[in-house]
């Protein structure tokens, strides 16, 4: 039977990591009810859950489920258990509200730092599930238990794997690089770079030339062929100086 059990804690705990970017060490949130439920079945809190959730855990409360058990004088032990553990810091410091409202605001919308929440209280359990991606913790026959994912963090996982929504994971990863970029949300990056008044190209602003017509044929000259007529002449006296005269024959 136990053997059983970590197999289940651990394939919950693998979903969690996987589609909502868990990680050790896991935060637990826990209230006096979960407290009054481990003293009366004998359950070491600091001991059991770490073996349990197989990883390192960091346990915590808030000012509010003190506060609350400090009014109730039968549950004086669950307080003796409950303050050893951190105080995170809630929105009700000054006016505290019940203990299981707060619990739920300390989960905001979509649980972004990651809680694990510890009750026995019926308000809690109900109002969590409505929330996507907070695992349950609850003790039943002097056992932790962890509950399975709820209906409404399975419809955000399919609709995640559908491509409808964008999954914590990958939210953080964005405003991570949005924060070391210096980028904040709803501001873009940079100024708007104005467009400097270029200049036309002069080449553009030249005129553009005429086609000239197919040009005439030149007449010729009498000053032309008479150059030509002179040449040839002057062609034919050389080639008579050239010629060699008769040579005398000897007697």
């Amino acid at each position: 039977m136990k053997i059983k059990r970590q197999k289940h804690a651990k394939k919950n705990i693998s979903f969690y990591k996987f589609n909502f970017n868990f990680r050790q060490p896991f935060q637990i949130l826990i209230d006096g009810t979960f407290c009054q439920a481990a003293l009366k079945n004998k359950i070491q809190i600091k001991e059991q859950l770490p073996k349990y959730l197989m990883g390192e855990v960091q346990l915590c409360t808030t000012s509010c489920a003190l506060k609350e058990l400090e009014s109730l004088k039968e549950l004086y032990g669950a307080k003796l258990i409950l303050q050893r553990f951190q105080v995170r810091r809630c929105p009700h410091f000054k006016d505290p509200v019940p203990a299981s409202k707060c619990l739920l605001s300390m989960l905001e919308e979509t649980n972004p730092h990651h809680y694990f929440v510890a009750t026995q209280d019926h308000a809690v359990t109900t109002g969590l599930k409505k929330i996507p991606g907070v695992p349950l913790l609850y003790i039943i026959l002097n056992t932790i238990v962890l509950d399975k994912p709820s209906q409404s963090t399975l419809d955000h996982v399919q609709a995640v794997q559908l491509g409808e929504l964008v999954s914590p994971a990958q939210h953080q990863s964005i405003r991570s690089l949005k924060e070391e970029q210096g980028i904040k949300d709803g501001e873009r990056r940079g100024k708007k770079r104005k467009r400097k008044q270029s200049n036309p190209n002069p080449l553009s602003c030249l005129k553009k030339k005429k086609k000239a017509g197919p040009t005439p044929p030149q007449k010729k000259t009498e000053q032309g062929e008479k150059r030509k007529r002179s040449r040839h002449k002057k062609r034919k006296t050389e080639g008579g100086d050239n010629t060699s005269a008769p040579s005398l024959s000897n007697p």
